[in-house]
């Protein structure tokens, strides 16, 4: 799924293809298969709040339904949270780390 495709509506969940894992306070993703990611990169991690993204991203909630939670858990506005919340999503997807539904 290409970024440009991204709603607030879309609804994602990680890949079966990756295996994401918190060592030490931080989350880090490894790709299981070929085409996953970036060739010169093995291990990718997410800060604190691509974190709090991640561990919403169910299969179930949509992003708005994401940033709404995060909106109500963090003192940012609201578009701010939407944002980041459509950029990590993009990046992640276009790493095909996560996939729509």
């Amino acid at each position: 799924m290409a970024d440009s495709n991204l709603t607030l509506q879309t609804i994602c969940a990680p890949s079966e293809d990756i295996v994401a894992r918190e060592i030490e306070g931080e989350l880090i993703i490894v790709p299981l298969a070929s085409g996953i990611g970036d060739a010169e990169d093995e291990l990718y991690s997410l800060n604190s709040t691509g974190q709090a993204i991640w561990q919403k991203l169910d299969g179930a909630r949509t992003l708005a339904q994401i940033a709404d939670e995060l909106a109500n858990e963090y003192a940012s506005p609201r578009a701010d949270i939407e944002r980041d919340v459509l950029g990590l999503v993009g990046e992640l997807a276009r790493r095909k780390m996560i996939v729509a539904q």
